[in-house]
């Protein structure tokens, strides 16, 4: 049964053992040159705050590195970061897709299911061979594609890490794009992703319809799981402070609302920010902008005219820092909902046994229906 799983298996096998090697030696090619920026930018040596500054610098150096790279317009190093996050990030439904979804719907398809069930071999073990071997191929591939990502990434990580932050290059490791696809969180959605292809598969009977409802559903967990998930796996911890010590902008998109964006957490370096939103000294909403900060709201809109000027031209003198402080000057301060930073590894196994869970629940869900219908 194994032997017969590998012959049936060996295509995709040698198609993901050489996207493998394309990704490594495509990401090799611009690794050392990488680690020399790093090295050569001062971040090795610094201390402090004097961090932050160098490693935005050595962001934006990244980012205007070259007009274009294989004939794509931009960085080489911002158009092989984001190449690579987004290898990471389909790779779990590519396997679903074209791994999962034709497992069982071709052979029902083409009716082989007669021959096969009706051997020595038991249903049980068929889909258990199957489902083991190709599902913990499916689980190494993704995760050597995180692997070899993370190790040319990581001097990125390490300069965002430290406060530096432009254009792609800002995510922190929490970020919508950066965790899911680091850690060990792909091991838990390619298991998830290729279970799914292979339930999809059994409940249409057919390899087409599967692959669009894998494809659908695998996209709508990448959507809701940082939104309304991820957040939620741990308990939240709450912190007040002043608008400058949360580094804090007013957004005006909701105005007159009061939106309040906070950009850190005092004396929690690295920590992921769920929430933030205005509160007075007493520790109530605020849920407007005062109206003592009308005229800074007009200045940062480009309304606001000086008086006699006869050219109606707008005049913004404090723009947005104008703004901010009006807000802090009328005692309202920023009211955080975070998740600390050594909370990270806490949601990496919580979000992957998570998804390994489910892979499991509808692996079980498998056997149950295989079992149940007839040959």
């Amino acid at each position: 049964m194994i032997w017969l799983t590998w012959r049936q298996f060996r295509a995709q096998a040698i198609t993901a053992a050489a996207a493998l090697a394309a990704f490594a030696i495509l990401l090799a090619t611009t690794a050392s040159d990488l680690s020399s920026l790093y090295n050569s930018s001062g971040l090795l040596t610094c201390h402090g705050a004097a961090c932050t500054g160098l490693a935005s610098q050595f962001l934006d150096q990244l980012a205007s590195a070259g007009e274009s790279f294989l004939l794509i317009p931009g960085s080489a190093y911002m158009i092989l970061y984001f190449l690579g996050v987004l290898v990471i990030l389909i790779t779990p439904a590519i396997i679903g897709c074209f791994w999962g979804a034709p497992l069982i719907a071709r052979e029902l398809e083409a009716g082989t299911v007669r021959l096969i069930w009706n051997q020595s071999i038991t249903r049980n073990r068929w889909l258990m061979v199957k489902l083991v071997l190709i599902g913990t191929a499916a689980m190494a591939v993704t995760e050597a594609f995180s692997l070899i990502q993370a190790w040319w990434a990581a001097p990125i990580g390490k300069a965002v890490g430290l406060g530096g932050a432009s254009s792609i290059f800002s995510e922190t490791r929490f970020g919508w794009f950066v965790f899911p696809t680091h850690g060990i969180t792909p091991l838990g959605y390619a298991a998830f992703g290729f279970v799914l292809g292979v339930t999809a598969g059994l409940v249409t009977r057919r390899a087409i319809p599967a692959m669009a409802i894998t494809l659908a559903i695998f996209a709508a967990v990448q959507f809701i799981t940082p939104l309304w998930v991820r957040p939620h796996l741990f308990p939240t911890s709450q912190t007040t402070a002043t608008v400058a010590a949360s580094g804090a902008n007013v957004s005006l998109r909701a105005s007159p609302a009061l939106t309040l964006t906070a950009s850190f957490v005092p004396g929690h370096p690295g920590a992921w920010i769920i929430s933030s939103e205005g509160v007075s000294a007493a520790g109530q909403r605020v849920s407007t902008i005062p109206a003592a900060c009308e005229r800074e709201v007009s200045d940062q809109l480009g309304t606001h005219t000086e008086v006699g000027s006869h050219s109606g031209t707008p005049v913004v003198p404090g723009g947005a820092s104008a703004l901010n402080n009006c807000v802090a000057r009328q005692g309202i301060r920023v009211a955080e909902s975070y998740q600390p930073a050594s909370h990270y590894w806490p949601l990496q196994w919580s979000e992957t046994g998570m998804y390994l869970a489910l892979a499991l629940a509808l692996a079980g869900y498998c056997f149950w229906r295989l079992n149940r219908r007839r040959s």
